[in-house]
């Protein structure tokens, strides 16, 4: 293909400038051809207008008086003349050897001149411009006779053929020199698309790394800049998709391997029969814990996907107290104080994703707080937006950890987050789906005094 485009250019370039070159050697040399051909007919019938005056005071012509008024009339070159009476016998004849004088002459244009026409004919052939021209004598309104004139001229034919030559050889040297042009040129153009070609042709083997490196400032070099950023979204797409599937894998493989192996000890008989109840409950922890992380999972997939969720009118303070009231056992059991104040925000939305945001919020602010901390979610307008915050007295996030804290299974404190029981994507989706409302999310936080996220969302 791309020699393919390489020859297109080429031949596209070459017919172009034939084309041209076909111009320059074919109007110019017409053009002069026409300017002498006028010129002819102007010179040429000017002097046979000159003889025709000098013999129009002539009541008859014959030989003596032919010869003696054609003395009066100066030498204009011509290759020959001749004068008939009106039965077309030639009176008078310039040519020296073989004339033609007593004889009958019956040229189409002296037979046109005796008929009372002005003629005149003119052709360029064997290297020469061939012009004739006659006119009828007339004396008292009666055609006596006729002059016809003859010229034969290979000094202006040489010109035109001087010219016809430099114009062949100016166009073989043009046609050589824009013909290797066209050739550099179009594998200087073909050879940037085939820089594309080889990235997108690597790229669809998986080697998303590769960029298109294409210089210069047109549409090409455009090209290739909006390739390469197609690379690097891919690319990130991809290492985020490779980080996913990986910390999925090692999400779903933990609680797998304590449910495995607390049944592997319970199908030996190695467990003590009071301690039965404590492995089955493990169990049921560790497979709940699966449950919930496959639904986040779940969840996740539909938001990055964009589908299409029916949406209502949501009122953000009721959704935040139904929220707070489902934690509320939960912050008990770490002596924590939750509460939710504002005014009433209704905006169009998908109840179900917005009630997650709040919760997932309100459950992390709970997890990493201090015991007999305090959690506030306030809900109210700023700047033409609905906003749900909520801000908590817990442990806080240190600066390096902040604007990571949104990517899936990204924790803080490992540990701590296993403790807890989270499964690590309850702040994407937080952001996935307040994203998915065209909103946004602010994050304020300072280690060891407490952390305070707030949502943006569009009320239309």
């Amino acid at each position: 293909m791309h020699a393919s485009l390489q020859r297109k250019f080429s031949f596209s370039y070459i017919a172009i400038i034939l084309a041209v070159l076909i111009l320059l050697n074919t109007y110019p040399l017409i053009t002069s051809e026409n300017l002498t051909f006028r010129s002819k007919q102007s010179s040429l019938q000017g002097s046979v207008s000159v003889m025709v005056t000098a013999l129009s005071g002539l009541e008859e012509l014959s030989e003596e008086n032919v010869a003696g008024a054609m003395t009066l009339v100066e030498e204009t070159g011509i290759s020959r003349v001749l004068v008939t009476d009106s039965s077309g016998r030639v009176l008078y004849d310039t040519r020296e050897t073989d004339g033609a004088i007593g004889r009958y002459a019956f040229y189409t244009e002296l037979v046109q001149a005796l008929r009372g026409e002005d003629v005149f004919y003119t052709e360029f052939s064997d290297k020469a411009f061939k012009s004739r021209a006659a006119s009828p004598v007339i004396y008292h309104s009666q055609t006596i006779g006729a002059v016809y004139a003859y010229e034969y001229d290979t000094e202006q034919a040489e010109l035109l053929l001087s010219l016809q030559r430099n114009l062949l050889t100016i166009s073989a040297v043009v046609l050589v020199f824009a013909g290797g042009i066209s050739v550099l040129l179009s594998r200087v153009l073909t050879r940037r698309f085939g820089v594309l070609t080889d990235a997108i042709r690597k790229m669809r083997e998986g080697s998303y790394s590769h960029r298109a490196e294409v210089g210069g400032h047109d549409e090409i070099s455009e090209l290739a800049a909006e390739f390469n950023d197609m690379a690097d979204r891919l690319q990130t797409t991809e290492d985020a998709r490779r980080r996913f599937v990986s910390d999925a894998s090692h999400e779903l493989k933990t609680p797998l391997q304590g449910i495995i192996g607390s049944a592997e000890l319970l199908e030996n008989g190695m467990v003590k029969q009071e301690d039965v109840p404590r492995f089955v409950g493990h169990i049921r922890k560790e497979a709940q814990r699966l449950v919930t992380l496959i639904g986040d999972i779940i969840r996740l997939s539909q938001l990055d996907e964009g589908d299409e969720m029916p949406r209502e009118t949501v009122d953000l303070l009721t959704l935040s107290q139904e929220a707070a009231d489902d934690l509320k056992t939960a912050a008990a059991e770490k002596n924590i104080a939750i509460a939710v104040e504002g005014e009433s925000e209704t905006i169009g939305g998908v109840r179900r994703l917005l009630y997650e945001v709040i919760y997932n919020l309100c459950d992390n602010a709970i997890k990493y707080n201090v015991e007999g901390g305090s959690v506030k979610v306030s809900v109210g307008e700023r700047d033409g937006k609905a906003f749900v915050s909520v801000a908590d007295t817990g442990i806080g996030i240190a600066p390096e950890h902040q604007s990571r804290i949104f990517e899936r299974f990204y924790r803080v404190d490992k540990s701590h987050s296993k403790a807890s029981g989270g499964t690590g994507l309850g702040l994407s989706i937080v952001k996935h789906a307040v994203q998915y409302h065209h909103g946004t999310v602010e994050l304020y936080s300072e280690e060891g005094k407490g952390t305070m996220i707030c949502i943006l969302l569009p009320k239309e």
